[in-house]
């Protein structure tokens, strides 16, 4: 990356830019199972109808991640959802320092005890990613991906103490 990245919240005339960056049919089952590929500004409306901070984050002019909140459970929990980052940035750090981002929302704008994310079983590159940060693994369901196929959804947590 050569330019900084900055963190917002998402508008309506970036939904174009965030569909922009889910490429392919698993890339949507990965971040978002309900979607219907390819990604529509109308599914990104509707997400922002439901969840809380959707937030970009740009080099430049270009949006390059996206990431937001949702399943709040009072002032006690909610899930990072939707967590995407441009191919181009993807192994350089981006997708810490977007879920880093979310967890300091979380944690600081909303007093949340602990965050919760879930993680498809052959996403190995967000599991290490999770992990890394401090995620922990508290449950395993038995879903079906986009090609009709068994996997595994991982709910994982971190509690604010654990930081």
């Amino acid at each position: 990356m050569t330019q900084p990245v900055h963190f917002r919240n998402a508008v309506d005339s970036d939904y174009e830019n965030i569909c922009n960056l889910v490429t392919t049919e698993r890339e949507l089952y990965l971040i978002y199972p309900r979607g219907t590929f390819p990604l529509t500004v109308e599914q990104v409306a509707h997400l922002a109808s439901v969840r809380k901070e959707l937030t970009v984050a740009t080099t430049g002019t270009a949006i390059v991640g996206f990431a937001n909140l949702y399943d709040f459970d009072g002032s006690e929990k909610a899930f990072i959802g939707n967590v995407v980052v441009s191919q181009l940035y993807r192994g350089n750090g981006l997708g810490s320092q977007l879920v880093e981002y979310m967890l300091r929302m979380a944690f600081s704008k909303y007093k949340l005890s602990e965050v919760h994310i879930s993680v498809f079983s052959d996403n190995v590159p967000a599991l290490l990613l999770y992990s890394k940060l401090g995620f922990c693994p508290y449950s395993i369901e038995e879903r079906r991906n986009y090609e009709a196929k068994r996997v595994a959804l991982i709910h994982l947590k971190l509690s604010k103490q654990k930081l």
